[in-house]
């Protein structure tokens, strides 16, 4: 089904929000009905791993859940020069997944600068984190992510998960999290 033929008047939208490499675009792609839009581009500087593109304007793909309601799912690009787009990006969306990598070493500030930066466009978005990586990541410490969270003051409770953005099940999961916040 493509979104011309959708009741979007009762869509959600949903945002995937975090830094460069941690998973959006392929969380986005491992849930989408059809072929997401997509907008990346190889990364300036060459290679970073196995990575060898990024969004530089967004990601969009349609999701019919299971009632038959519409959702709209947006990747936000990762690069701070980027930050712009947030703001416009984030309007009428109910929810943000923020998406981080386990294996990154300052995985906890990563996510202390994405909640302040959700928090200054939208105090009451629902919020979700969701973890990559966390099965090559050498010394993840769930417990640095969780007092980042804390740090962050949020007035409801922000659930953290760890999932493989590859699997549609885990990924379908946490999207389900998130709409279990809006209840």
């Amino acid at each position: 089904m493509y979104a011309n033929e959708l009741n979007t008047e009762q869509a959600i939208k949903l945002v995937l929000a975090g830094p460069v490499g941690a998973g959006k675009t392929t969380a986005i792609r491992s849930i989408a009905d059809g072929e997401p839009v997509s907008t990346e581009m190889p990364l300036p500087d060459g290679p970073i791993g196995d990575k060898t593109t990024t969004t530089v304007a967004l990601d969009f793909a349609t999701v019919l859940l299971d009632d038959g309601q519409p959702l709209f799912v947006y990747g936000l690009p990762g690069q701070e020069h980027f930050a712009f787009l947030r703001p416009m990006m984030l309007e009428g969306a109910l929810g943000v997944i923020l998406v981080l990598d386990g294996a990154s070493a300052d995985i906890a500030a990563q996510c202390r600068q994405w909640l302040v930066s959700l928090r200054e466009i939208d105090p009451a978005l629902a919020v979700v984190v969701g973890i990559t990586r966390t099965d090559v990541a050498g010394s993840f410490d769930l417990g640095a992510v969780r007092a980042a969270v804390r740090a962050c003051g949020a007035a409801i409770p922000i659930p953290i998960l760890t999932f493989d953005a590859r699997d549609p099940l885990q990924t379908t999961q946490l999207v389900r999290t998130l709409l279990l916040q809006l209840d």
